[in-house]
């Protein structure tokens, strides 16, 4: 039932981050590192996976993730093109300093929401990914001072989402990382089937009816629910491909049109082919 790593992080020496662009999207690397991670995505749409909390995104997203917090690799399951940015930092990339700094007293309260996970939007992430790119080019000393400029702008910010908004439930849930990673393994290979409950709650050593009523908890969702926002999810990421609603529909698993069209709609607050029309028309 291992479907948790933990992620060995290794710097350059003389470096207290290191800043790449991995491509996953073939891997579920669904994982947790002691060391706080900046990741910036360019894709059409993909999976949001930190913590308990999952969700889509879509064109873009910069999610600050803080130590030892699982996640999905945010490219897991991309199917068109598409660019990233990591940024991982040792705990004490900062020596002592943000802690007893007053300028960084900011970006301490930011380290420390961290921990929950920060999804940023807005001008706030437009003006800090012009900055993210800049770096590859920079040397080692500039590239930590244009984190710190990028950490500023976040920190100063209302721009965004904390995306574990539970304490004590999030705290639960990383006591039980192992079981929900596999739990979430299963979704993302059988989504586009028949996932089955039984199937999985034996997977994870529990009876059905105490695998609802620990998923719920873990998620504030049904297993039914949580399968059907991940189907969404992937469907909007195909629509964006330009495949047809009824493909769509079928690609994904979903057995009946109509149902997947006043589902899509619930969710995303448009039907499919609206949906698709309004992303064509942004070009």
């Amino acid at each position: 039932m291992d479907k948790i790593q933990l992620e060995k992080v290794d710097f350059e020496p003389g470096k207290s981050f290191k800043l790449f662009s991995p491509r996953l999207r073939n891997t579920f690397l669904w994982h947790y590192h002691p060391e706080y991670e900046l990741v910036y995505v360019e894709a059409d749409a993909g999976i949001r996976h930190v913590g308990s909390h999952i969700s889509g995104y879509t064109q873009h997203d910069l999610v600050l993730i803080g130590s030892n917090l699982p996640h999905l690799n945010f490219d897991y399951r991309l199917r068109s093109e598409y660019h990233q940015i990591v940024v991982q930092l040792k705990e004490d990339f900062m020596g002592t300093a943000i802690g007893i700094t007053p300028e960084f007293s900011a970006i301490e309260q930011l380290f420390k929401k961290a921990a929950n996970g920060i999804a940023f939007y807005g001008n706030t992430r437009a003006l800090a990914v012009q900055k993210l790119k800049q770096l590859p080019g920079m040397g080692s000393f500039q590239q930590l001072m244009g984190l710190m400029e990028i950490f500023n702008i976040l920190a100063g910010s209302n721009e965004f989402t904390v995306l574990n908004n539970d304490e004590l439930n999030l705290q639960f849930f990383l006591k039980d990382k192992i079981r929900m990673g596999a739990v979430y393994e299963y979704i993302g290979s059988n989504y586009n089937l028949k996932p089955d409950v039984n199937v999985v709650a034996a997977k994870v050593n529990f009876t059905t009816a105490a695998f609802c009523r620990y998923f719920k908890k873990q998620t504030q969702m049904t297993f039914t629910d949580f399968v059907n926002q991940y189907r969404v999810d992937v469907a909007k990421n195909l629509l964006m491909q330009d495949k047809n609603v009824t493909e769509t529909c079928y690609a994904v698993g979903f057995e009946s049109l109509s149902y997947f069209n006043k589902l899509f709609n619930k969710i995303v607050g448009k039907n499919p082919s609206d949906f698709k029309r309004d992303w064509v028309g942004k070009d």
